[in-house]
């Protein structure tokens, strides 16, 4: 069995989240010892497709004429597009028939969650296919707790042994819950405040634009833009809590990784983490602004209590990208019918 991986523009959606994704799955299929290449024009038994452009479509197309088998990759939905970008409100209904018609070609959907599972399973036009959930995954042995990345990160970033620093992750995105996490620095002085992550601000709606401006003004916060991982590792190590308000996901791998590395989190009290992140076990949770700004404050002075590493580790351990191999292996021997019953 040789699998084909294809991701179109990999060299723009390689800082993304679905960038991280593919290279998980390159992590997970080199672990089972399962045979790939990266170029439609290779040999190959089947492939594994995670864009929905129209090089995607078209491929696809032709694929399925000449009888390869394909696992489509479903990372986006509606709903996690519409609070993307500028005119994702207008453009969403565009897009989720644009996405049906590329996931259509799936002999087998993968998804990664459950939570997304149910919602293309809603889809018209999705109803009769078989969509298996599976982790977009982490590397569980790279995102280990170390007691010297508190000393590196502040160090790197200027911060005092005693500054209370919060950590954010992700694109310019009002998805991401960006503009709550400016209006928390503005709230909240006393506090220091570091996000991760970068996108085209051209592309942002005019709420983040906005943000991102009045954010150029506040002495609290840092734009450190995209990093390695190894910087991410060590942010997450080195400050005191991240927090993520993001208002929809069809995963979220920073909250995993923040599992991973023992470090206390708040994030948005939304769907899909109601039933994997259980509320004062694994995470605190807030459903509004007002609820993170009082959460951040009772966190910091002890009215929240630090929660249990052996919960959160847990957590990062199911979504392990050794159990992600072995899950997408079962997949692929189903769709070229060499699943052993």
């Amino acid at each position: 069995m040789k699998v084909l991986l294809y991701a179109e523009g990999l060299k723009v959606i390689g800082v993304s989240g679905l960038g991280k994704a593919i290279q998980h799955q390159m992590k997970a299929l080199e672990l089972e010892k399962i045979p790939y290449t990266t170029d439609p024009k290779d040999t190959y038994d089947i492939a594994h497709i995670n864009t929905y452009f129209f090089k995607s479509y078209f491929l696809a197309r032709k694929l399925k004429k000449k009888g390869i088998k394909i696992v489509y990759h479903a990372h986006s939905t509606e709903e996690d597009y519409r609070d993307g970008f500028i005119f994702g409100h207008l453009t969403s209904k565009i897009f989720k028939w644009w996405i049906v018609k590329c996931y259509r070609y799936g002999d087998i959907i993968v998804t990664p969650t459950e939570y997304s599972k149910n919602i293309l399973e809603h889809y018209k036009g999705l109803e009769d296919k078989k969509i298996v959930a599976i982790s977009n995954g982490l590397e569980l042995d790279f995102f280990k707790p170390d007691k010297s990345y508190r000393e590196s990160f502040r160090k790197r970033y200027g911060y005092e042994k005693d500054d209370k620093v919060i950590v954010g992750i992700g694109i310019y995105s009002r998805r991401k819950g960006i503009v709550d996490f400016v209006e928390l620095v503005k709230r909240l002085k006393d506090y220091k405040f570091i996000w991760f992550g970068s996108s085209p601000i051209a592309a942002a709606t005019n709420d983040v634009k906005k943000a991102l401006k009045e954010a150029k003004e506040l002495p609290n916060i840092q734009f450190p833009g995209h990093v390695p991982q190894e910087r991410i590792r060590e942010a997450l190590g080195g400050g005191d809590l991240y927090v993520f308000p993001t208002l929809e996901e069809t995963e979220g791998i920073p909250i995993i990784e923040a599992c991973s590395m023992e470090t206390d989190s708040i994030v948005r009290d939304i769907p899909i983490f109601e039933n994997w992140l259980e509320d004062n076990v694994d995470v605190y949770k807030a459903k509004d602004i007002d609820e993170f700004e009082v959460k951040i404050k009772d966190y910091f002075a002890g009215k929240l209590p630090p929660l249990k590493n052996e919960a959160k580790r847990k957590i990062a351990q199911e979504k392990d990208v050794k159990t992600v191999g072995k899950q997408l292996k079962e997949v692929y021997e189903e769709v070229l019918g060499e699943k052993k019953e």
